[in-house]
């Protein structure tokens, strides 16, 4: 399939009425996306409760120099796994490149180095991920329910999660209030 990999560090943004609450204002940092499914990050919205300090303690790491940030919401599938998307500027064994934009990291490594002030410049925190199967998202991406846009590493790094989704429309030029979660007939 030609369009297989054309998602991959770019981000992808729930319509209204998408059909699953799960999703609702949902931004997702696509990390992968080729003839074997794709995989994200949502970034659009955040525990309530949870901070990094709190995700650090849980698993035995001195909070140190991080700062005590909120986690990420990062999607519906394995939501007890975490993953750390950031600058390219630190990789560890299990970090991917991700279209050449930010890097993506799920093991505790990634978190030691934040702790210690030595990981990398910009980053966020997320349990869980997005998933689709193979041909899954591209189906998807015909009928309504997604809008992709390119990728803005200030929308990524600095914007608030809950600013995110309404901001990422106004990136593209919609005013996201001017949406409607369901299509007429004529």
């Amino acid at each position: 399939m030609e369009s297989a990999t054309f998602l991959a560090g770019q981000f992808l943004l729930a319509m209204p009425g998408i059909g699953d609450p799960r999703f609702d204002q949902a931004v997702i940092a696509i990390c992968a996306h080729d003839a074997e499914g794709a995989m994200g990050i949502d970034i659009g919205a955040a525990f309530d409760g949870l901070t990094l300090h709190d995700m650090l303690r849980q698993v035995d790491i001195d909070p140190g120099a991080a700062p005590d940030v909120p986690v990420h919401r990062g999607g519906p599938v394995e939501t007890r796994r975490g993953f750390v998307l950031h600058s390219r500027d630190w990789g560890g064994a299990d970090t991917i490149d991700v279209a050449g934009r930010w890097a993506l990291s799920a093991t505790l490594d990634a978190l030691r180095a934040i702790a210690e002030g030595r990981g990398p410049a910009r980053w966020l925190v997320a349990l869980g991920y997005a998933g689709w199967g193979p041909g899954q998202l591209d189906g998807e991406m015909t009928r309504h329910g997604w809008f992709n846009t390119p990728a803005d590493d200030a929308l990524l790094f600095d914007a608030a999660a809950d600013e995110r989704w309404e901001r990422a429309f106004a990136g593209a030029g919609i005013n996201p209030r001017l949406l409607v979660g369901e299509a007429g007939t004529a």
